[in-house]
C-alpha cells in the first residue's frame, strides 16, 4: 500500500512549488505527493510536470479548471485520494508557512499516538506564529476560541490547514454536505471528525508567514467562516453522526 500521500493545492506558486516538492522528498519518511492546481496563469503546473519524470510514482498533478476555493481543491483531492491505497492523507500550504519537516510529527501522531486526525497546531502551546502583523495573529486566536465557543471542540487551533488525516475519517465523512468552501472548510472538516468520534491529537508547531508569493487571505473568507460555523452549528443538531469504532 502506498502509505502517505501530501496534499498541496496551489494558485500562483511558482516560486514555491518546486522548493516544497524536494523538501517533501527528502525527508527521511516515504512521502507522495498530489499537486491540485487550480489553473494557475503563473506557469505553477507546468513546473510540475517537468517535475513529474524526475520523480516516477511519487509526483502526482490534478489540475482543475479554475479557481473555486480550498474547500473545493481539497475536496477533489480526497476523493482521488480514496480512489487509490493511501492510509494517511496530509493537508499543507505551499507557501512554507506550514514547515514540511512537521510532516513527519504528523505522521507520528497517527501512528505512535493513535490519532485519527492529527492536526499541526499554532496554539496548543502558546502562540507560536511568526511574522504575522499583531492584528491578523489576534484574530486568528479569537476566531479559534470563538469556534471553540460555538461547538464545543477542545481544539485551540480550529482553523488550522496542516492536518494528516486516517484513511478512515475521510471514507466516513459526507463530502456532499461539507457547506464551507473557504478556510471556514478546515473548521468544518474537524467538526464533523469530532462529531463521529474521531481521536484528533494537536501537535505544536510553528507556523510562519509565507516570504514568497502573495497570500490568499481575504475577509471575505473570514467572515464566511464566522458566520458559516453558527450556521454548522445549527444544523448539526439535525443530523446523526455515527460514532467511529
Amino acid at each position: 500500500m502506498h502509505q502517505n500521500l501530501v496534499l498541496i493545492p496551489t494558485y500562483n506558486e511558482k516560486e514555491n512549488v518546486e522548493r516544497m516538492i524536494r523538501k517533501v522528498f527528502s525527508l527521511k519518511t516515504p512521502f507522495q505527493v498530489l499537486i491540485i492546481d487550480d489553473n494557475s496563469p503563473d506557469g505553477t503546473a507546468e513546473i510540475v510536470d517537468r517535475l513529474i519524470p524526475e520523480f516516477p510514482d511519487r509526483l502526482h498533478i490534478l489540475k482543475r479548471a479554475g479557481k473555486e476555493g480550498l474547500g473545493k481543491a481539497y475536496l477533489a483531492g480526497f476523493h482521488w485520494a480514496l480512489a487509490r491505497p493511501y492510509e494517511y492523507i496530509f493537508e499543507m500550504d505551499c507557501d512554507f508557512s506550514h514547515n514540511p519537516r512537521y510532516l513527519e510529527k504528523l505522521y507520528a501522531a497517527c501512528t505512535q499516538q493513535n490519532a485519527d486526525l492529527a492536526i499541526g497546531s499554532r496554539y496548543i502551546s502558546g502562540i507560536n506564529v511568526i511574522n504575522w502583523p499583531l492584528g491578523r495573529v489576534l484574530m486568528s486566536y479569537i476566531a479559534s476560541m470563538y469556534v471553540r465557543t460555538i461547538t464545543g471542540m477542545k481544539i485551540m487551533d480550529t482553523t488550522a490547514g496542516f492536518k494528516c488525516y486516517h484513511r478512515k475519517v475521510l471514507e466516513t465523512i459526507d463530502f456532499d454536505n461539507i457547506r464551507l468552501k473557504g478556510y471556514g472548510f478546515q473548521i468544518e472538516m474537524k467538526f464533523k471528525t469530532w462529531k463521529h468520534g474521531f481521536k484528533i491529537v494537536e501537535v505544536p508547531i510553528i507556523f510562519k508567514d509565507r516570504t514568497r508569493g502573495a497570500s490568499k487571505m481575504s475577509g471575505g473568507i473570514f467572515n464566511e467562516a464566522l458566520w458559516g460555523v453558527l450556521k454548522m452549528k445549527i444544523r448539526s443538531w439535525f443530523i446523526r453522526y455515527e460514532k467511529a469504532i
